[in-house]
């Protein structure tokens, strides 16, 4: 069945559901216009989608207050958006025009929204951990109130500096929550492939720090242990890490020669070339995809007509 916005009257139905659950719906469908502009050949910058990841992003974003800083990595458009961007300011971003979210002077890796509290972003591996440290030492010494919230993936958990910021945040009492996105993949290279396991659970113990093993991109869940989470973390300063195992949706199977069945390519950066608006924001049918667990719980016709109602207003608002 299309997705077609043009044959439906969109239907005000916001209120049958959880802003949560409709803020993992709004950065879906902002991603995939996104994906839509990218395979039309619009931008020419990298940019890193994060399909797949919304339930954390929304959930961590809404969780933290205008007191909360977060620190950010190459793959920021998910955070950035949940913190209040809106598509359209992020678009012209993308295309380096003047009216963009930073007067498109930072286009996506780096991308900011001081407003919003999203202070810092860095294309460099692993540079925004001693970034985060050196915000949240600052804030401390200005007596100033809130978290500061870095994020990374697990390729970048791999560098020094992961564990250098953890211990010095440990030893300088700093409110700091480190979330880890796990997908599995740094680049196209699973973990596997590029080295032993490692128990992070145990990596922050070992320094002092605690631990928290999120799910199934449930966002109700996550929100609710971010907000016990920030509460702690203020309490009991220190670093927190927060893992959570999840897809980066887009994959796509190349078929040539020698991989007539088709070789899996992993999503990393650039537009997905299988994702398509028209089919509707659902890109897995399982819990791989926060959509996935949405349509699960309220149903797939609740969860399509509001995802025509967001998306009528995302497209009204970039025409």
């Amino acid at each position: 069945m299309a997705f077609d916005i043009s044959s439906v009257e969109p239907v005000k139905i916001s209120g049958l559901v959880p802003f949560e659950a409709r803020e993992v719906l709004r950065l879906r469908l902002s991603q995939m216009l996104i994906n839509e502009r990218y395979k039309a050949g619009d931008f020419k910058i990298p940019i890193h989608l994060a399909m797949g990841h919304e339930a954390l992003a929304v959930a961590a974003a809404n969780a933290m207050t205008a007191d909360d800083r977060f620190v950010l990595s190459h793959r920021n458009l998910h955070y950035n958006l949940a913190r209040g961007a809106r598509v359209k300011d992020v678009i012209a971003e993308f295309l380096l025009a003047p009216e963009g979210l930073a007067g498109g002077r930072q286009g996506s890796m780096n991308l900011i929204n001081p407003d919003m509290g999203v202070i810092y972003s860095s294309s460099i591996l692993g540079n925004n951990f001693g970034v985060a440290a050196g915000v949240a030492l600052a804030r401390k010494a200005k007596g100033e109130h809130g978290v500061t919230v870095v994020v990374t993936g697990d390729g970048a958990m791999e560098e020094g500096t992961f564990y250098e910021s953890i211990l010095f945040s440990q030893a300088q009492h700093l409110s700091v929550i480190v979330i880890v996105e796990n997908n599995e993949w740094s680049l196209a290279s699973r973990i596997e492939e590029r080295r032993r396991p490692l128990d992070i659970a145990n990596l922050a113990h070992g320094v002092g720090a605690r631990y928290l093993h999120l799910e199934g991109n449930d966002v109700d869940a996550y929100k609710a242990a971010f907000d016990t989470l920030r509460e702690d973390v203020l309490r009991e300063p220190g670093a927190v890490v927060v893992e959570a195992p999840l897809s980066t949706l887009g994959d796509w199977r190349l078929k040539t020669d020698d991989f007539p069945d088709g070789k899996f390519i992993n999503y990393h950066a650039g537009p997905a070339p299988t994702v398509d608006l028209r089919e509707g924001p659902l890109l897995r049918a399982d819990n791989a995809d926060p959509v996935h667990i949405l349509t699960e719980r309220y149903g797939e016709k609740i969860i399509r007509d509001m995802a025509r109602e967001i998306l009528a207003g995302l497209e009204e608002s970039i025409a």
